[in-house]
């Protein structure tokens, strides 16, 4: 059974960071690609950031390039979202996903599995 655990959210300023953590539990995590979700209220979920089975191709949404770094650590079963110079904008729920294959992907129709989310919330 495949299951996916968010932490590191929370509330912070305008220009803070924050680091989020997803850990996965189940068989061959290394093998399959990663995605960072988020969705504010009223809004439909976007794709963050997304990263293939080996992290060697990374997407980021434009609103995210520069300030955003996903990365993963394949002998932990772990993915992390460093996120840098938040703004008010970035305030959503963060989901971290798993597909079913190993390349990256961008739409989360193509992601299986999800975890629950944590929230962001950036003040201004």
């Amino acid at each position: 059974q495949v299951q996916l655990v968010e932490s590191g959210g929370g509330l912070v300023h305008t220009g803070g960071s924050l680091r989020l953590s997803c850990v996965v539990s189940g068989p061959l995590y290394n093998i399959y690609a990663m995605g960072w979700f988020r969705q504010a209220p009223g809004k439909q979920r976007e794709v963050v950031a997304a990263t293939s089975w080996n992290g060697d191709e990374t997407y980021y949404a434009d609103s995210v390039k520069g300030r955003f770094t996903m990365s993963r650590d394949n002998s932990e079963n772990k993915a992390f979202l460093q996120m840098n110079s938040l703004q008010p904008e970035d305030t959503a729920v963060y989901y971290c996903a798993r597909t079913t294959g190993g390349l990256v992907r961008i739409t989360d129709s193509e992601y299986a599995y999800w975890g629950q989310g944590t929230q962001v919330t950036v003040s201004s």
